[in-house]
């Protein structure tokens, strides 16, 4: 326990310990960990000159607003399915990934991935792009990423309707996790496609 230095018990552990609670009773926010994490990641790496990757914001078309709540979209819908999550440049090369996670224990249901993302990300290692997954599994903790083409080539070929943890665990490169960058991911990618 943290003690400050008049001696009274700091409360830091109590909140943090009800704020994740709070926040893993809710399915609302089941990815937003994730996801968060993963734009802290990329803002360090911004901030350090290293990479430029954004957060693809999903297209949306607006029909209402109520601008007595001070401009608040009351009524909209997605344009056109969205591709993937991030997309940017890193030594000189384009790179397009995205973000997935699963609760599983045992595997990685490929019913999580859309079929245009798969086309997206296909078309990008066409054209000379870097192009992967982040696979967070949540039960135990760990992050991999994997090539985009072994996961769309597993998704195309379906030989079972989830990739096993095992297999993730052999093909994918465990993605560090850190205080800033939160998740280390540019080291995997430098072992996946620098090396």
């Amino acid at each position: 326990m943290i003690k400050y230095p008049n001696g009274q018990p700091s409360n830091f552990h109590k909140k943090e310990r009800k704020t994740s609670v709070a926040r893993s009773i809710s399915s609302a926010n089941r990815g937003m960990d994730f996801e968060t994490d993963i734009n802290l990641s990329c803002e360090y790496y911004k901030e350090k000159g290293l990479a430029l990757i954004t957060k693809r914001p999903t297209p949306i078309n607006v029909v209402k607003v109520d601008y007595s709540k001070g401009a608040m979209i009351t009524h909209a819908y997605f344009e056109k399915q969205s591709t993937t999550d991030y997309n940017g440049v890193y030594k000189g090369k384009y790179l397009d990934f995205e973000a997935k996670e699963t609760k599983s224990k045992t595997s990685f249901p490929l019913n999580n991935i859309a079929p245009q993302q798969v086309e997206h990300l296909l078309g990008v290692i066409r054209h000379g792009g870097i192009a992967f997954f982040l696979i967070r599994l949540i039960s135990l903790g760990e992050t991999y990423l994997l090539k985009a083409d072994y996961i769309c080539g597993f998704y195309n070929e379906k030989p079972r309707k989830s990739i096993p943890v095992s297999e993730i665990k052999e093909h994918g490169i465990l993605v560090k996790k850190g205080y800033n960058p939160r998740y280390l991911f540019l080291e995997a990618v430098d072992e996946a496609f620098f090396r």
